[in-house]
């Protein structure tokens, strides 16, 4: 194993399982061109090429730093790519990408569903006319609803059709900001993020009370508004929702196209979480998918991590993933997710779902709905929460654990012959434990 093989072995104690799969392990390390000075790397493509380059050649510097003493230059390039000093002129002479797209974030790898379908035709659009539908574009959303993919997904369209694309979050925006002030170089920090034809920004909220980046970011907003050039942004909430932002931002960022991304439906998350299994090569069956889509929460970013457990657990462990082995490996994690649930809140949430009052569940009342509602609720709290049959007895107005167990067991048996109900049943499963 030469000594390039052996840093990409420490790099993947450091990276996740996926990233690693998808980009490091394609490097090639040439041992007769590197020197004491230069470390040279071969990627597959440019999109490969550019995600590593952007995102982990300082790290690979400093492995061979700390682990080999030796203080060399990373040079990842394509293994056909000539190159001449006519070349490196010409690309000095070319505006500098500063683009961090994941290649992986396309429109092909996003899954449509009624909680998105609006933002997600909203950036299609946009990145088949740039600058000239809608600018700018404001996303927003919860944390992990696919905010950041849709709006790189539109970058790595545009990028590819030879666009000069920027992609950042606010924090990096400030730092950059600062470290130009300092340096006296606020020539270079404009030609970056005024110069460029696609200017992509997260976590637009983070501008929140900050005063002297908001003035920056305004000149920069107007610059590239003005030469038509695109913008899309994205936030945790709508712009009129961001305390502490200038009035005069939030009048533009409202003047585009705002849109939202909820929390996927049942539906949605099961397509999602086949197309990851597609996507990681992960084989799992439908019982499978259909109980992580019922227990995870709304955040989609969470799925990728799930599906990395179970792909290593079974590879460490030399066992096939079925249903029983899938609880076990995600049994704490629920416990983490589920911690904060109450029966309260299980109460709650189904009797705003079946349009009645909290109260009338825990009533005495034996109307149909009122009986339906509260099997719902009990077999909901019993399966979502530690209590025990005599403590939900106590909640629910009954006279001892009986009365609970034989409603369990009328649940239980609705759930296995009625699909409609498995499904009802799955769905508040899945809103209760996302908003808790």
């Amino acid at each position: 194993m030469n000594i390039g093989e052996k840093i990409l072995l420490l790099l993947k104690e450091e990276i996740s399982e996926i990233e690693y799969n998808r980009y490091i392990k394609h490097l090639i390390f040439d041992t007769k061109k590197s020197t004491n000075d230069t470390a040279i790397f071969y990627a597959p493509n440019n999109l490969v090429l550019n995600w590593i380059k952007n995102k982990y050649a300082s790290k690979i510097k400093h492995l061979f730093e700390v682990h080999h003493s030796l203080h060399l230059n990373v040079n990842i390039t394509l293994k056909n790519q000539v190159e001449d000093k006519k070349a490196e002129v010409k690309k000095e002479q070319k505006p500098q990408q500063h683009s961090l797209l994941n290649p992986s974030h396309t429109f092909e790898n996003f899954m449509v569903g009624g909680s998105n379908q609006f933002a997600y035709a909203t950036i299609k659009s946009v990145s088949e006319k740039p600058g000239i539908l809608y600018n700018p574009v404001f996303i927003y959303g919860g944390v992990g609803l696919g905010k950041t993919h849709l709006m790189q997904a539109a970058g790595n369209v545009l990028q590819n059709q030879g666009k000069i694309v920027v992609y950042t979050t606010v924090e990096q925006f400030l730092n950059d900001f600062i470290r130009h002030v300092r340096n006296k170089t606020m020539e270079r920090f404009q030609e970056k993020y005024r110069k460029c034809d696609v200017l992509l920004i997260d976590d637009i909220q983070f501008l929140s009370n900050k005063e002297g980046i908001q003035e920056e970011f305004f000149h920069t907003f107007e610059a590239l508004k003005g030469v038509g050039k695109q913008i899309i942004l994205t936030a945790d909430k709508h712009p009129k929702k961001i305390a502490g932002l200038e009035k005069r931002l939030q009048s533009r960022f409202e003047h585009g196209l705002v849109a939202d991304i909820q929390p996927p439906e049942l539906e949605t998350k099961i397509a999602i979480i086949e197309n990851k299994c597609k996507i990681n090569k992960v084989t799992l069956t439908k019982d499978i998918i259909h109980y992580i889509a019922t227990v995870i929460e709304s955040n989609v970013r969470e799925i990728e991590g799930i599906l990395s457990k179970l792909h290593a657990y079974s590879q460490l462990m030399h066992v096939d993933i079925d249903l029983q082995f899938t609880k076990n490996v995600l049994k704490d994690q629920l416990q983490e997710n589920r911690a904060n649930l109450t029966l309260d809140i299980i109460t709650q949430n189904v009797a705003k779902d079946l349009n009645i009052k909290p109260s009338e569940i825990r009533s005495k009342g034996r109307s149909k709905n009122l009986v339906y509602a509260r099997r719902i609720a009990i077999y909901l709290c019993r399966e979502l929460t530690q209590n025990t049959m005599p403590q939900l007895a106590q909640y629910f107005g009954m006279q001892d654990h009986t009365a609970i167990s034989h409603t369990l067991k009328k649940i239980n048996e609705l759930i296995q012959n009625d699909e409609d109900f498995k499904v009802k049943i799955e769905e508040l499963t899945n809103k209760i434990t996302s908003s808790s």
